[in-house]
């Protein structure tokens, strides 16, 4: 009898350490997600453009010690400025939100296209990370914090004022300066750079500032400034030339007010690489130089590209001058930067296995969020969408509660599981598998008729309210299914399946093509609703949501 305790008490305790080492794995797992979509970084000390094919426009970049910290444009969806953390610059990870909810939050409680955070700018001061950013319709924002991983403070407005875009701050000793752009749209004027001065603490504008640098001749629609010091110089760089096919310009100066000479340091070229600009100069722990800018990919959005940089007669040269026109030009491929933290291949989350309590870093709402939308509870394996009011909207393109993310990659597919409970068996639910943008489709079950139906839902032009179309629809056994769309470039046309028994996908309806959203990629995600006419209740429990090849 006591060896049969003994051997039970065995196996109890090798069963409790086979779980806890399944439990470390999961997390270590969850801690060093890898794409299997997306890989930038080669596994022999080089890497390729882009670092992250996804929508992270606007970025900005610092190092602090040997870790680096990027934040991005997020526009209206919530939670907003997200940052990322690396190593290396090529292996990035997103571990927080900078802004939980967009102020006004009456204002953004409902979609808000192409408004909110713009281009904005981190700073390490003090030993407190801060983040400024442009409203085109408030003016320009500041949030703070000393834990980075942490709750950050409150947005401060800095400066109030229309079409007040892309700030960027500098200290030097006691003085605080703030650099910005305009929107045309809101201020009547763009291609303009104007510095202001900031009390110490970088929490107000003090003057009405001076306009520092005119592009207008050259350098038309220049915006996104960044301002530095080096060697005695105050540099400015900054892109021209709109989005797609821009350039980047460097501008040096000895006074801060200028007058700067301007030349381009990064331009197309050569290479397939349009309008490189729009970054960030930051230096890796061993003193070299790097820049991190996007390039506009459509449908796809604005992925990141990292470029060597060196100085020459004191000029920043970046990437390699292929066409020896004396400008820079993008790189394919390149040595990573050294790094001094044992540098390991990890990527931004994408799939989700919904059991950690909470969605996974890579969610945000198209509006401000609710807690009335979703619940999570500890110790469940799913996430639960509550099936809320269409209200009067003719389709999604004014709803809050879409739970989305970035596209990933040019090719992908997505899948996840779901159930959808009516309660009292009232028609008018669903819940999907959503491609989202200006126009959008998606694969949804939905509940008509006493049974369950898989859906094809087509919303052409439905920026401009056109309703949905089905296209197809099937009945379903039950009210539990697995959905799936797969994206192929090079315009993210999207075929939509299901499948009741988790193995065999059946296609479904006709393939739809991605439309990019104002100034944001095309998303993807998942959601639940109800028709408003229809009894209240009414539940989506999505158990996973997996990318793949």
């Amino acid at each position: 009898m006591q060896n049969l305790k003994y051997s039970t008490f065995l196996l109890m305790f090798l069963f409790a350490v086979k779980a806890d080492a399944q439990k470390e794995s999961a997390i270590q797992n969850q801690k060093t997600y890898v794409s299997q979509v997306w890989q930038s970084d080669k596994g022999d000390g080089t890497y390729a453009n882009p670092i992250l094919y996804a929508d992270y426009s606007d970025p900005d970049v610092i190092r602090v010690g040997n870790h680096y910290y990027m934040t991005a444009s997020s526009f209206n969806c919530t939670p907003g400025l997200p940052i990322l953390h690396s190593t290396d610059l090529v292996n990035w990870e997103i571990i927080n939100f900078a802004l939980q909810k967009q102020v006004p939050e009456e204002v953004f409680n409902i979609p808000q296209h192409s408004k909110g955070v713009w281009a904005p700018a981190i700073c390490f001061h003090k030993n407190q990370f801060y983040i400024y950013w442009g409203d085109p319709d408030y003016g320009i924002y500041m949030v703070k914090t000393k834990d980075i991983y942490g709750k950050w403070d409150e947005p401060i407005l800095v400066m109030e004022g229309k079409g007040i875009i892309d700030p960027c701050p500098l200290w030097e000793n006691d003085n605080a300066y703030l650099i910005h752009a305009w929107a045309v749209s809101r201020a009547g004027i763009n291609s303009v750079l104007t510095i202001n001065k900031m009390n110490s603490e970088g929490t107000k504008v003090i003057d009405e500032g001076k306009n520092v640098f005119d592009g207008h001749d050259k350098h038309h629609t220049m915006e996104g400034p960044k301002l530095y010091k080096k060697a005695g110089y105050y540099y400015i760089l900054a892109p021209a030339g709109g989005v797609e096919n821009g350039w980047q310009v460097a501008m040096r100066s000895k006074n801060i007010y200028g007058p700067y000479e301007d030349k381009v340091v990064l331009e197309q070229g050569s290479t397939k690489i349009n309008g490189p600009h729009q970054g960030a100069w930051v230096t890796s722990p061993d003193d070299n130089s790097w820049f991190l800018h996007f390039q506009d990919q459509g449908v796809y959005g604005r992925v990141l590209h990292l470029q060597p940089m060196s100085w020459k007669d004191n000029w920043p040269v970046m990437g390699k001058d292929f066409d020896g026109n004396g400008i820079g030009e993008p790189v394919a491929s390149y040595s990573k930067p050294l790094s001094k933290v044992q540098s390991t291949i990890i990527n931004p989350a994408e799939s989700d296995e919904f059991n950690d309590g909470k969605p996974g870093l890579q969610w945000q709402w198209y509006a401000n969020g609710s807690i009335k939308w979703s619940a999570q509870i500890p110790g469940t394996n799913y996430l639960r969408l509550f099936a809320m009011s269409l209200k009067n909207e003719t389709n999604l393109w004014n709803v809050p509660n879409l739970l989305l993310q970035k596209l990933p990659a040019p090719n992908f597919t997505a899948t996840t599981k779901v159930k959808l409970t009516t309660e009292w068996n009232t028609a008018g639910k669903k819940a999907g598998l959503l491609l989202m943008g200006q126009s959008y489709s998606y694969v949804a079950i939905a509940f008509h008729d006493d049974r369950y139906w898989v859906q094809q839902v087509i919303a052409e032009n439905a920026v401009n309210g056109e309703q949905e179309k089905i296209i197809e629809e099937k009945p379903l056994l039950s009210n539990e299914v697995q959905l799936r769309m797969k994206v192929t470039a090079p315009d993210a046309h999207c075929q939509f399946s299901y499948s009741e028994n988790g193995i065999d996908f059946i296609e479904i309806g006709k393939p739809a093509k991605a439309q990019k959203d104002l100034w944001i990629a095309a998303k993807i995600g998942i959601f639940a609703t109800s028709l408003n006419n229809v009894r209240m209740g009414g539940y989506a429990d999505f158990d996973w949501f997996r990318i793949t090849k």
